[in-house]
């Protein structure tokens, strides 16, 4: 589709000439996030300052039936930031403030440009701690990880996004301005909008404002890696520590092929690993009283000498420690690096994880494709990497996606989903029907019609492309 002059006056009047852009490499720019290689460019990118600004964009959107869709971070892994209908691309990007740390009530109100990290760091100034740790918590934003409802390597203890979004300021599609709840711990108030939201991947509103809980901050931890001779042994190691009573405050995955890519790619990290290991796990407990953790480091030894392990690496020092944690949170950026490849989202009870995982290589060798797996086992969370190496097109093209439905098949058989923490997006809406029935698709449907009865927001996201 193409914007009229007149349209590209409208939003210039709104945000000034200065945050308005049609330039073919900046729309190229705004056009793609870490999802492959699609690239979507929407028709202009405007930058609004505030909820105001947004409302009138919105409303010229509805009035026109352009295609909207909010943009973040772009390190989106499902194309929820593509254009793919072109329009306008909304770049959230001056709304980057940190507007009140509560620290009577232990809650944040941050507008949705604001790094991950760096809300991290700032509550943590006050003793304070925000604990949803995406592994792009260095780059991503508030506002995608709630419209995502991201995860992350601590989820495994402290949940996800969804456990600490208490109130949200929305902008609605038609340009009406909400708060979707309360600032309060617990509200049993008529529909719960505020979740309805989350998670929502930029369909129903434009996140504006957000009023995040806190936790107090724990001063000590305890974190150790142990290498596997056996991938399937290292998944079940997975169930058996929470059966011995352990709630690690993280517990992850690496296949061998992870932690070698990683390793070449990023220097300054030192880890033996042998010819003969197959996965590691990466464990971490947390806390205040340094002698209990280290009780429950014995009680989790004693769990992980039952399988077939090598010697287990206890980081002795904070630079040991972050050292493991670059490599974990480097694994996504060395596989994009090694090949082509597409990434699978899956999640089944944390018990299933051994037969999720058998299940996949058996796949791969059906469709010919390679796969590289690793995540946050804890949560039963596997990020599938599927490699292609030296496929041919033609069977990239036709033969993965037979492979990706069937592992899709297989996670949901397992009493599992189709993501766990990035989303449907753009390129697994079509897989929709594994999980959902045409009963589940319609209603959910039916609810984006009530908010976006124009279909305008992030259109071409969710819901697969025939119901």
């Amino acid at each position: 589709m193409s914007l009229s002059p007149e349209i590209l006056q409208k939003l210039s009047n709104i945000v000034g000439d200065s945050f308005i852009f049609t330039d073919k490499e900046i729309l190229n720019h705004y056009g793609h996030d870490e999802t492959e290689d699609y690239v979507f460019p929407p028709n202009v990118v405007v930058k609004p300052a505030n909820a105001q600004e947004i409302s009138a964009i919105l409303k010229v959107a509805n009035e026109y039936k352009i295609p909207t869709t909010p943009i973040g971070a772009r390190t989106g892994l499902s194309g929820g930031a593509l254009s793919v209908y072109e329009g306008i691309g909304l770049s959230m990007e001056r709304l980057n403030k940190i507007l009140e740390i509560d620290e009577q009530n232990l809650q944040v109100t941050v507008e949705p440009a604001v790094i991950n990290q760096v809300l991290r760091e700032a509550v943590a100034e006050k003793g304070l701690f925000y604990p949803v740790d995406p592994s792009s918590m260095g780059s991503c934003w508030i506002g995608g990880n709630i419209a995502e409802n991201a995860g992350g390597a601590r989820a495994v203890k402290y949940g996800v996004t969804k456990d600490y979004v208490l109130n949200l300021e929305v902008v609605l599609p038609n340009g009406e301005i909400i708060w979707t709840g309360a600032n309060t711990l617990k509200n049993s108030t008529g529909y719960n909008l505020t979740q309805l939201m989350v998670g929502s991947e930029g369909t129903l509103g434009v996140i504006t404002k957000a009023v995040l809980k806190l936790l107090p901050k724990n001063n000590h931890n305890v974190l150790m890696l142990v290498p596997f001779y056996d991938a399937a042994q290292a998944c079940e190691a997975v169930s058996a520590i929470f059966r011995a009573g352990i709630v690690p405050s993280a517990l992850e995955f690496m296949e061998r092929e992870a932690i070698d890519w990683t390793l070449r790619l990023v220097e300054g990290i030192s880890v033996n690993v042998k010819p003969e290991h197959q996965a590691h796990l990466l464990i971490e407990v947390d806390g205040n009283y340094p002698e209990i953790l280290m009780l429950e480091a014995e009680k989790i030894m004693t769990v992980v000498e039952q399988f077939d392990i090598d010697e287990v690496l206890f980081a002795d020092t904070e630079d040991q420690k972050a050292a493991l944690w670059k490599m974990r949170r480097s694994v996504a950026e060395a596989v994009k690096s090694n090949s082509i490849y597409k990434e699978e989202d899956t999640v089944v009870p944390r018990y299933m994880l051994p037969e999720l995982l058998s299940g996949i290589k058996k796949i791969g060798e059906k469709y010919g494709f390679k796969s590289v797996c690793y995540g946050h086992a804890g949560d039963g969370n596997l990020h599938v990497n599927i490699i292609k190496g030296d496929m041919t097109d033609d069977n990239w093209e036709t033969q993965v996606p037979l492979g990706i439905r069937q592992i899709f098949e297989l996670t949901v058989s397992l009493k599992g989903t189709l993501s766990g923490e990035h989303g449907i997006g753009y390129v697994q809406k079509n897989f929709m029907d594994i999980a959902f029935s045409k009963a589940h698709l319609e209603l959910m449907e039916s609810i984006k019609r009530v908010f976006d009865h124009n279909n305008i927001l992030n259109p071409g996201k969710i819901f697969p492309d025939e119901l």
